[in-house]
């Protein structure tokens, strides 16, 4: 029998925004593989693909630093809102980007290997911990060699930050455009660049998805192909930025709004773009206290 608990069932009606009971059936049918259900979902048509994950579960900042030739977006965590808005914890956050801008570390632990003049990055962020009085860690970094033009937007303080390289003449023209691709970007959350970066079994992936919903929905299995290499088109659109439509203009995608500028201030390439959402994919510890009370009671009976 499948094991999942009500938990699991309003975690992925959040997710999906299907009914309770369909949750209760798909989990039941995946037992209780999340993943699963979720895709047993889209085929019945019940749910939609699960775009990123908007619920936040963590506590610290996404901070961004352009210098030089090179820029940085980071993600540093702490326990508490109330010390992820505090000075010392920002001077904490500036400072590791400081030194991945300096050194240039390929990963997370590389950084923390980094001298800083006696004593490592980990050794660093551990005196902090002290100071703080929370547990802080660096949980990933995207360090972007400007190709001409480094755009870098953050969101209410740091609850999500977007970079951008362009290959381009720092102009006005230029610097307006990238601007508003930012924060196209934040609002739009693409997950590619274009199609190019999609892979193979990911298309097949979605066109398995497709083809089930398209055969519940009640069409023919003989046009059914037609309709998915339809769908296929609409997920470029939504998830590859270039094709999206432009938040504030949605006559014209991102592509064409930069063959715009392009025409005015010579050549403009998007070479690579990233934006994290603070705490995407963590979670606290959160537990219900009659379950707590639960646990200790057991546990003094051992």
């Amino acid at each position: 029998m499948a094991e999942f608990t009500a938990k699991d069932v309003m975690t992925l009606r959040e997710q999906t925004g299907a009914g309770m009971m369909d949750c209760k059936r798909a989990l039941t049918d995946a037992n209780g593989d999340m993943d699963k259900a979720a895709e047993l979902l889209r085929e019945r048509g019940i749910a939609k693909a699960a775009k990123r994950a908007s619920k936040i579960a963590a506590e610290g900042v996404v901070y961004a630093e352009v210098s030089g030739d090179a820029g940085v977006l980071v993600e540093v965590n702490c326990e508490s809102d109330f010390v992820a808005k505090g000075e010392k914890f920002l001077g904490i956050v500036k400072t590791v980007a400081q030194q991945i801008l300096a050194h240039k570390p390929a990963t997370v632990e590389e950084l923390l290997a980094l001298d800083m003049g006696g004593k490592t990055v980990d050794t660093f962020i551990r005196e902090q911990v002290g100071v703080i009085g929370e547990k802080i860690s660096v949980r990933r970094f995207i360090l972007y060699r400007n190709a001409g033009v480094l755009e870098t937007y953050i969101h209410m303080g740091g609850t999500m930050g977007v970079m951008l390289n362009f290959a381009a003449a720092d102009t006005a023209e230029v610097r307006e455009l990238t601007h508003n691709i930012a924060l196209h970007v934040a609002f739009a959350k693409p997950q590619y660049l274009d199609a190019s970066q999609v892979s193979a079994e990911t298309i097949e992936h979605e066109k398995e998805i497709l083809k089930k919903e398209v055969i519940n929905e009640g069409k023919p299995e003989a046009i059914a192909e037609k309709i998915v290499l339809g769908r296929i088109n609409k997920f470029y659109e939504e998830n590859c930025l270039m094709e999206q439509k432009f938040v504030k203009d949605d006559k014209i995608t991102i592509k064409e709004l930069i063959a715009q500028t392009a025409k005015k201030a010579g050549n403009v390439e998007l070479k690579e773009f990233c934006f994290y959402v603070m705490g995407e994919g963590l979670e606290k510890k959160n537990e219900d206290l009659s379950e707590e009370v639960a646990k200790q009671v057991e546990a003094m009976k051992k």
